[in-house]
């Protein structure tokens, strides 16, 4: 039997050496956050951005909260800029929760290098956009404003739904778990649409764009793949 799997005990007091060290045996700790690191630099940025957000004017915040009707008007900024911006401290923070959930598992899947990192934040950016533009396609010409991580979020739990289906690869668009969490997902944001979303925890009472939700998870589904070739990934 290999030496390696004794414990040395010469030292030990109890074999008459009171003087002498003793062996550590303290635990092994592990780490508090056992993420990626492309999933925690989201996660800081999403309630960073946030805790930025609230030191701004209001004034100053208008210019990147997207509306449908500025998007008529040939004004595509807000897309990308209202996937950093909430609502509230519950809002930024239910999103932040929900994206370290899902983000972890794809961000480990494209890599912690910097091609997988940038495709797994091309990625969340993209979904986010195509998340608003289902919004606006919707509510075409609205001026009401549109903030939050949502379809971004929803872009990761797409994503995610796929690897689940193929036990950590990319399964098909009709695997158990994509059917299943697409469907839990219509329900909910279809009973948001009916009753609204002031029954939802975080939401004060503001409305919620289920047609965001719903546009960034189809969006995750489909654009998964090309960009694990992105990554990278075979």
């Amino acid at each position: 039997m290999p030496a390696s799997l004794f414990q040395d005990t010469s030292n030990d007091p109890r074999r008459g050496y009171p003087d002498g060290p003793t062996p550590d045996r303290r635990p092994v700790h592990e780490p508090v956050f056992n993420a990626p690191w492309p999933a925690l630099a989201l996660v800081v940025l999403i309630i960073g951005g946030y805790a930025l957000q609230t030191r701004l004017s209001p004034g100053l915040m208008e210019a990147f909260v997207f509306t449908p009707a500025q998007l008529a008007a040939g004004e595509w900024r807000g897309l990308f800029t209202a996937i950093f911006l909430h609502g509230g401290w519950a809002h930024a923070l239910t999103n932040a929760a929900m994206a370290l959930a899902f983000a972890t598992p794809l961000a480990r899947y494209f890599g912690e290098g910097p091609r997988g990192a940038f495709a797994f934040f091309a990625f969340y950016l993209l979904c986010g956009a195509l998340g608003n533009l289902g919004y606006a396609a919707v509510n075409a010409g609205s001026p009401e404003g549109l903030v939050g991580a949502s379809g971004a979020v929803s872009g990761l739990m797409g994503a995610v739904a796929r690897l689940i289906g193929g036990h950590g690869r990319l399964g098909g668009l009709t695997s158990p778990p994509v059917l299943g969490m697409g469907a839990a997902l219509l329900a909910v944001n279809l009973l948001i649409a009916v009753l609204g979303g002031g029954w939802v925890p975080g939401a004060n009472g503001a409305g919620i764009a289920w047609e965001a939700h719903l546009a960034g998870f189809l969006a995750g589904l489909l654009l998964v793949g090309p960009f694990a070739l992105l990554a990278g990934r075979r």
